[in-house]
């Protein structure tokens, strides 16, 4: 496995960038909407500039979760505990920590077992 550490920042990275482009179109989107005349009650349009404005609003609240998700892992990391399920106190898999790098629990766990 690589180093935990590495492809947590690694992902951490790509999740700020993510989230500057999210909140820039998200900007673009609102600043259009002000700058036209349009209605959304009434304009055909409107409900589309609606609908974008919502959906930019949730993928910025979703990547500014995951962020605090991987603020997490990296804190897991730091204090010897990132391996380890904070539910049964069992290890995590590395395959399965390989696959989702901020999971908390190990499989039992997370599946209700």
């Amino acid at each position: 496995m690589d180093d935990p550490r590495a492809q947590l920042e690694r992902e951490r990275q790509k999740t700020i960038e993510r989230l500057a482009s999210l909140t820039e179109d998200f900007d673009k989107v609102v600043a259009a909407s002000r700058d036209s005349n349009a209605d959304d009650e009434h304009d055909p349009e409107g409900s589309t500039i609606a609908f974008e404005r919502s959906q930019l609003g949730a993928l910025t609240e979703q990547a500014q979760r995951t962020l605090t998700e991987i603020d997490a892992a990296l804190a897991r990391v730091a204090a010897g505990t990132y391996a380890t399920c904070e539910r049964c106190g069992r290890p995590i898999s590395a395959e399965r920590l390989q696959a989702r790098p901020v999971v908390r629990t190990c499989i039992d766990c997370a599946s209700g077992r």
